[in-house]
């Protein structure tokens, strides 16, 4: 176990080390203490390893993350997770705005409440949300999945393209261009293993509502200009 105190230790020094590793690293596990909403903390992991942040962190921790676990135990500001490739980022409190923000891949697991535009442009990414979401969650959003198990703001899913959005709890609008839709077997089951792979045990399938693209505004359609 490797553990830096960043009232010791330079932030850019934790990230230069973890930089550093290889994917054949035996450095495998850190612990770091004392972040105290510290920005940019565990960027760019490109291996295989696990980071446990103990305390809040300031904007866009672990952004960029590919393969590697990053578990905060405490709260995030903007960003976190943005531009996610792969691997895990567990939150196990709440997150300020753009939430997992252009993710490609792997899963942003958030224990508490996301605020406003939680999965900004997702492209692929998976977004599992314990609490509730602000306005304009998955705007613009692409490709993958956000799970949200309480409930959601104004404009969910604005200008939405080809993700998938299941929410269990009230939904206070629909953006343009999103629609509720039907809960079809292969959905059932895509929902199903995101809450298994998230842990979630308390949450039934048939408890949530799907929501996706109307598919109106993939083509600029005069009729349609108030909507743009």
């Amino acid at each position: 176990m490797e553990t830096i105190d960043l009232a010791k230790t330079e932030l850019r020094e934790l990230n230069q080390q973890l930089h550093d590793l290889t994917a054949d690293t035996d450095k495998t596990n850190w612990t770091v203490e004392n972040p105290k909403g510290m920005h940019n903390v565990a960027v760019g992991l490109n291996v295989p390893v696990t980071v446990e942040i103990n305390g809040h962190v300031g904007y866009y921790c672990a952004g960029m993350n590919q393969e590697a676990t990053v578990i905060v135990n405490g709260s995030c500001s903007t960003g976190v997770a943005e531009n996610m490739m792969s691997g895990l980022v567990h939150i196990k409190g709440n997150v300020s705005q753009s939430a997992g923000a252009t993710g490609v891949g792997g899963l942003l697991l958030i224990d508490g409440n996301a605020s406003s535009r939680c999965g900004i442009s997702m492209k692929g990414i998976d977004i599992v949300v314990k609490g509730s979401v602000g306005h304009m969650s998955a705007f613009m959003g692409q490709k993958g999945n956000l799970v949200v198990c309480g409930d959601a703001g104004d404009a969910l899913g604005d200008s939405l393209y080809e993700a998938h959005l299941y929410v269990k709890g009230v939904v206070k609008s629909l953006g343009a261009d999103c629609i509720q839709k039907e809960m079809r077997d292969e959905h059932k089951k895509e929902l199903g293993d995101l809450l298994e792979k998230a842990g979630i045990t308390d949450h039934k399938v048939e408890d949530f509502t799907r929501y996706g693209s109307a598919r109106e505004l993939y083509n600029f359609k005069i009729d349609n200009v108030d909507a743009y």
